[in-house]
């Protein structure tokens, strides 16, 4: 099974990690949770100012956030063919953001980037933390998926607060 990554990184903006690692960590996410169709996911990598901007029309917070993931199809849907490729969605990723987050949460900048990648894929599959038993397992899911990615390190178990505290509010 291949998967397909449109990934697009703006003028100005630096990626923590390559995009060979980014296609990487995806592929074990959707590895790791038995994803056995071929998905499609498109993943930019924006500024504050542009991340703000989808923040606003998304969600209607009119302030930039780490991360921003915009489901499109499941890859259970029966209406897909079999061997039909799935289009997950979208994931947009603002490596400033991220960065000063890092500081806070004593991580890396690669490594906080890592862990909202795994979050965004993690929720394109449905995963979600809006009610505490929904918290739970998707960052069970999160801290499983992190343990295996070749990282710097600095992960301790997740603690969904960076999206439950205001943060990105």
């Amino acid at each position: 099974m291949v998967n397909e990554y449109d990934i697009v990184i703006k003028n100005g903006v630096e990626s923590p990690i390559s995009v060979e690692e980014i296609e990487a960590d995806c592929n074990l996410v959707l590895s790791e949770e038995g994803i056995k169709r071929p998905c499609a996911v498109s993943i930019s990598i924006v500024s504050d100012e542009e991340i703000q901007q989808v923040n606003l029309e998304w969600r209607e917070k009119n302030a930039p956030t780490d991360v921003i993931s915009l489901e499109v199809e499941r890859p259970d849907d029966p209406d897909l063919a079999p061997g039909e490729m799935c289009e997950l969605g979208d994931i947009i990723l603002a490596p400033q953001f991220i960065a000063r987050q890092a500081k806070e949460y004593g991580t890396t900048e690669a490594d906080e980037f890592r862990l909202m990648l795994v979050h965004a894929m993690l929720h394109l599959l449905g995963y979600d933390h809006v009610a505490d038993d929904e918290a739970e397992v998707m960052e069970a899911r999160e801290d499983a998926l992190v343990a295996l990615l070749l990282t710097d390190k600095t992960i301790e178990p997740v603690v969904l607060t960076r999206h439950r505290e205001g943060i990105d509010e």
